[in-house]
């Protein structure tokens, strides 16, 4: 008895190195979380819309592929990535729809109307059912849909210019865009 107390330390000594290990190894992205929701049919939602009342629904987006952008007025990190919305928006890459995550909508109009609204339609999803339904961890997320309604990639936090350039633009040339 006395002999495994003693190991213990080395056990988890042995654990700890183990953890690190899987988690240093090279091409190990510690920032991409998995999500079941990949190659799978987008959530269906059908949500009020802001500022025009046009509904945001996602059987009127299918035909194309398209970006939805889960974002909210309190998201520090979604106004870093907003000028890169923005300026996807001007290059026409493929249409981009916001969802603002659990936001009042009239902070969400403030936003926009303050930084520019990159978005071709803008949803309210106030309870986050929607988020939920998507599988969304926190806000900013971001998924490219097919043309059919399937999730074709997620992208958490903030976009940057490398990761559009190198991930999301290769996509949706795949898909058929841009």
């Amino acid at each position: 008895m006395k002999r495994a107390f003693f190991l213990l330390p080395l056990v988890i000594f042995l654990i700890i190195v183990g953890y690190f290990a899987i988690s240093l190894r090279p091409g190990h992205d510690s920032h991409e979380l998995p999500s079941a929701m990949i190659s799978q049919p987008a959530p269906g939602f059908d949500l009020a819309g802001l500022n025009d009342g046009k509904p945001l629904a996602l059987d009127t987006l299918k035909g194309h592929p398209f970006i939805v952008n889960f974002f909210a007025s309190w998201c520090v990190p979604c106004r870093i990535e907003h000028p890169l919305l923005m300026r996807m928006a001007a290059q026409n890459h493929v249409p981009l729809y916001g969802i603002a995550y659990k936001d009042k909508p009239e902070d969400s109009s403030r936003l926009l109307a303050n930084f520019g609204d990159p978005y071709r339609q803008v949803g309210i999803d106030r309870d986050g059912r929607v988020g939920l339904n998507f599988g969304v961890y926190g806000v900013p997320e971001t998924y490219v849909i097919d043309s059919a309604g399937i999730i074709r990639k997620r992208f958490v936090g903030p976009l940057n210019a490398e990761v559009v350039d190198k991930e999301l633009l290769p996509l949706l040339k795949q898909l058929g865009q841009s």
